[in-house]
């Protein structure tokens, strides 16, 4: 897949106040600081789509973004919606501001008719973390589509990213029995990127609005 063009649409509160669901949409989350934003741009080659900051939490709302696609230089151009979301897993965010996040997220995860995929980001640095095994549950609960993205493999030894991403699958196989589709992944080095856009294109071939 080529991105020919990625624009910023609109942030929303509320699932209600999303674009009009008539494009494939793809949503990315994942815990504070786990590089979501690097991603997203590495993803669609656009430095400054989304925001990065040092700052954990920085995303509050569901930002949309219009990306125009084709599957070779000369095909047919698609339009589709990415999706940034906001974070899970911050500590210092009050009682009610989690309220207010499970409410935005739950309502847009459940909701969302368009919605094709959701990429839960996984920092590959870190062994099984509880909010990452929870939240990606609580997923397959709903029967909300998702895959495993594996972020910042540059960051550590490939046998330190290569047992990480093997714990968190084991983790998974202990009480499921298939396992999600997952991508390991650089922003840096964009290491995934075209795998994780070849599934997006895969998606939207298959797909009727």
């Amino acid at each position: 897949m080529e991105i020919k063009s990625a624009k910023y649409v609109i942030s929303s509160a509320l699932v209600t106040q999303c674009p009009k669901p008539d494009k494939p949409e793809y949503a990315f989350i994942g815990r504070s600081n786990v590089g979501k934003s690097s991603l997203i741009n590495m993803v669609t080659n656009q430095r400054g789509l989304a925001k990065t900051s040092s700052t954990p939490g920085k995303t509050q709302l569901i930002n949309h973004f219009e990306i125009e696609s084709s599957s070779s230089t000369k095909g047919p151009k698609m339009k589709w919606f990415l999706v940034d979301l906001p974070g899970y897993g911050y500590a210092k965010r009050s009682q009610s501001e989690r309220a207010r996040w499970e409410e935005m997220i739950n309502g847009y995860l459940r909701k969302r008719e368009n919605l094709v995929q959701v990429f839960v980001l996984i920092d590959s640095r870190h062994t099984p973390q509880k909010n990452d095994l929870e939240f990606v549950s609580q997923l397959d609960t709903w029967k909300v589509n998702f895959s495993l993205v594996f972020t910042k493999a540059d960051k550590e030894k490939p046998a330190v990213v290569a047992r990480n991403v093997k714990a968190f699958l084991d983790k998974l196989l202990e009480t499921w029995q298939f396992l999600p589709r997952h991508f390991v992944t650089s922003a840096e080095k964009k290491d995934g990127r075209d795998e994780i856009l070849e599934f997006i294109d895969s998606c939207n071939k298959d797909i009727k609005l």
